[in-house]
């Protein structure tokens, strides 16, 4: 990492570099002295977020109620590096899944406020979903012969019948809508929180547009009861995109349950958020353990 920046931007040579608290999975996350970060892609499927985000995130922000990272400059290969990366501000806060959130249904309606503003933003020339996205943004159908063989995989652990029910009516439910800006990954650890509120949304990799139904997944990954509700009034979507985002919750949780043994630690959470899938589309006392 001192090598790039001393190669590439020697008026940064010498301020110390760090690992981040959380480095991140797609991409390495290092700290830049006291004000700025280094964000390295892992991989070569997570290279066209560099040139995105860059181009973008400065257009996104004047519209956006919370802050978002400012790129600052753009890295080359070298030293080496196989992959594009970049120099960001840093952004002071603590990622909501490790920091106290004093209201989370106040903290849900300023999710909520910030994806609509972010539908909201012009999207003329953006990048449609697609590879770059990982295909959110497009059709839950991209991942069906995934979601199939997870619940295949999974007979006898879950409800499987009743989760293939919510499967399907997030495939019916087609969006005809005309493309809007997505996040992609709205999660809690995308979701930077400053004195109990949300201060800051970081990692517009999986950004574009197209249908914003997979930002809606944190409904059932975040929250739950009144923040839920706060949230689903906030955001304020018909039936069919709550489909298509239950699609998405489940798609994602049955991947996780699919791929871990049964001591994983996420396995409780992801069993959770399928039954709150099902219990959400059939109503309550659907689930059952088989």
């Amino acid at each position: 990492m001192e090598r790039l920046i001393a190669a590439q931007f020697p008026h940064w040579t010498g301020l110390p570099v760090r690992p981040a608290e959380f480095e991140g999975w797609d991409n390495r996350t290092y700290r830049l002295g006291e004000s700025m970060s280094v964000r390295l892609p892992t991989a070569s499927g997570y290279v066209p977020a560099v040139a995105k985000e860059s181009e973008w995130l400065p257009r996104l922000a004047p519209h956006l109620p919370v802050r978002v990272p400012t790129v600052l400059a753009v890295g080359r290969p070298g030293e080496g590096y196989p992959f594009p990366w970049s120099v960001r501000g840093w952004i002071d806060g603590q990622a909501a899944d490790r920091a106290p959130v004093g209201d989370l249904p106040g903290f849900a309606v300023a999710v909520a406020e910030f994806l609509r503003a972010l539908e909201a933003c012009e999207a003329e020339g953006a990048p449609a979903a697609g590879e770059h996205s990982w295909f959110r943004g497009a059709a839950p159908a991209h991942y069906d012969d995934e979601t199939r063989y997870c619940l295949r995989a999974l007979e006898g652990r879950i409800d499987t019948a009743a989760a293939e029910s919510v499967w399907a009516a997030a495939l019916e439910a087609d969006w005809t809508g005309e493309p809007v800006w997505f996040h992609g990954d709205v999660a809690a650890a995308n979701l930077l929180v400053a004195d109990g509120a949300l201060a800051a949304v970081i990692d517009f990799g999986t950004s574009g547009i197209g249908d914003p139904a997979c930002d809606l997944v944190i409904a059932w990954t975040m929250f739950a009861g009144e923040s839920r509700e706060a949230f689903r009034r906030a955001v304020a979507q018909d039936d069919g995109m709550w489909a298509r985002a239950r699609g998405w919750a489940l798609w994602k949780a049955l991947l996780g349950l699919a791929q871990s043994d049964s001591g994983n630690p996420h396995d409780a959470s992801n069993l959770r958020i399928v039954v709150d899938l099902i219990e959400d589309h059939c109503g309550p006392n659907r689930w059952r353990r088989s």
